[in-house]
């Protein structure tokens, strides 16, 4: 081999090389900000035909309808705990320290943002409320596709313990 095409091999391959490396970073940067979707029923039973569940500390979206009467404030602080459900009837217990949206309110749809405490509880980083009367997201409307009653909870439901 001549040393022009030995030089100009050299060259593909560091710019193939390079060009590796440069999509192999990107690749793991979008991994980490990649935010699944989650109804209340898709988190406890598992999402898709495999039933798959998030693991511990994973970043995802959880969106349904605050359950009336579940909203609980600390009063020494911004820390405000409330429960979603979708039509499944499984509740999950969200997290969030920070101002809610002013159109947050119960028995209304939200999406809220944040990392998986345990199996039930999301700790929630952002707080997303619908922004008029007939708004509500995509997901979350499929998700409560069909829930026209209200649900009924017992007392220990509301207060968090595990189905």
């Amino acid at each position: 081999m001549n040393p022009r095409r030995k030089k100009r091999l050299t060259i593909i391959l560091a710019i193939s090389a390079g060009l590796a490396a440069v999509i192999g970073l990107v690749l793991y940067a979008l991994s980490q900000n990649i935010d699944l979707f989650y109804t209340p029923s898709e988190l406890v039973e598992g999402k898709g035909p495999d039933k798959i569940k998030p693991e511990e500390g994973q970043r995802l979206r959880i969106g349904g309808l605050v359950v009336p009467g579940s909203v609980q404030r600390d009063p020494q602080s911004l820390k405000v705990a409330f429960k979603l459900v979708d039509n499944g009837g499984h509740l999950v217990t969200v997290e969030f320290d920070g101002i809610l949206p002013d159109l947050f309110r119960e028995g209304q749809g939200i999406v809220a943002q944040g990392t998986l405490k345990d199996a039930t509880t999301v700790a929630a980083f952002e707080v997303l409320a619908k922004h008029d009367e007939n708004y509500m997201p995509p997901e979350v409307a499929d998700a409560t596709n069909g829930m026209h009653f209200k649900p009924e909870y017992t007392e220990a439901q509301l207060k968090g313990s595990k189905q």
